[in-house]
């Protein structure tokens, strides 16, 4: 049984890996990039190195496997935070219900969105004069809708998890697009240690984009040197992120935990620390000390990158995150501060999340 199990867990890995060697000359490297930010001041504090650490409702997220750390019957996770001087919105909303002592079943929705941006195509009148009364405003946003289903398996410290993920992605009356994908994932608990992997977009995620544009709307592109866009399918390729989270314990009432991620993409060549033609992997470091369960303390760092100086010298970059959190009875209130880069490129983020859990009340 247990080389059987071996057997299918590297037919999986093969599936993931070819999958996206065989969509990576024709799909974009980027697509539904939304979903890259993350949810929880947590996992934000933490350098994003969460996938084997995610033991609450946020795991619909980050790792489904990790519903099952849900302790209440049912816990409710939000968060919101705001990107590019608040230009840019970003929320989320969980909930996570333990059906049994197997099993927990999630619900997740994400937005990121720019409201208020100006549509000119109508500025300049029928006479060619420029009238800002015309000018109207629009919205981009994207949303994502996650079910998600953890199961503890058979073997003692094993759980997997899947999400079925709907994509909304809107641009004023211009465009929009439906899509649909899957994750599956495992955790694995071995003393003090915690695996993980989690295959995100694991069959390709589709998005099927549709344009709806006036006849004036139309004019204006083609006046202004602009392409009309025609419908489209665009796909999200398969990447494999694999975890590993240590927890230590000082004492009674000291605690923390050391966390590491490798988001591996097979898309080509990205900016990433290790690479090569076909495989990147981008590494992410986080570390959680908690004092009695009540505070915690959280520093990580990620997205290292290469920059090329301008004599021409390559130096290493990374994101630097800290975060705090407070725990309040069943009440988790957690804060980060990302984008800290040290070049300045990215402005900073405050990220606020705020996590509950709700019990039956026993007896009357």
């Amino acid at each position: 049984m247990k080389t059987t199990g071996r057997k299918r867990a590297l037919i999986a890995l093969a599936i993931v890996v070819a999958t996206g060697q065989a969509w990576a000359q024709d799909a974009p490297k980027y697509s539904n990039e939304f979903l890259s930010i993350g949810v929880g001041a947590r996992a934000l504090g933490m350098g994003y190195a969460y996938t084997a650490a995610a033991t609450d409702v946020t795991s619909g997220y980050w790792n489904p496997a990790g519903l099952l750390g849900v302790r209440g019957d049912l816990q409710v996770g939000a968060m919101h935070s705001e990107y590019f001087a608040g230009i840019a919105k970003y929320d989320y909303l969980g909930v996570a219900k333990r059906i049994d002592s197997v099993s927990t079943l999630g619900f997740s929705v994400i937005r990121f969105g720019v409201d208020n941006i100006p549509n000119t195509t109508e500025l300049i009148d029928a006479n060619g004069n420029l009238d800002y009364d015309r000018i109207t405003t629009f919205t981009a946003a994207d949303h994502a809708f996650l079910i998600s289903y953890a199961r503890k398996l058979k073997i003692p410290g094993l759980r997997m998890g899947a999400n079925a993920k709907i994509i909304y992605r809107k641009v004023g009356p211009f465009a929009k697009a439906w899509g649909f994908g899957l994750d599956a994932a495992v955790q694995y608990d071995k003393g003090s240690w915690r695996l993980s992997a989690m295959a995100r977009d694991v069959t390709s995620t589709f998005n099927a984009w549709s344009y709806s544009l006036d006849q004036r709307t139309q004019d204006v592109f083609l006046q202004t040197g602009n392409e009309l866009p025609s419908n489209g399918l665009e796909l999200t390729l398969p990447r494999l992120i694999l975890g590993a989270a240590h927890e230590f314990k000082f004492g009674n009432k000291v605690r923390m935990i050391a966390a590491l991620d490798l988001e591996n993409t097979f898309d080509g060549k990205r900016n990433t620390l290790l690479a090569t033609g076909t495989w990147s992997s981008d590494p992410r470091f986080g570390l959680e000390v908690g004092y009695a369960g009540v505070v915690f303390v959280r520093g990580g760092v990620n997205n290292f990158q290469y920059l090329t100086e301008l004599d021409g010298s390559r130096t290493l970059d990374f994101q630097p995150n800290v975060g705090v959190g407070v725990k309040i009875k069943s009440v988790v209130v957690d804060y980060a501060l990302t984008n800290i880069g040290s070049t300045g490129v990215a402005l900073y983020s405050n990220v606020f999340s705020l996590r509950f859990d709700l019990f039956k009340h026993k007896g009357t």
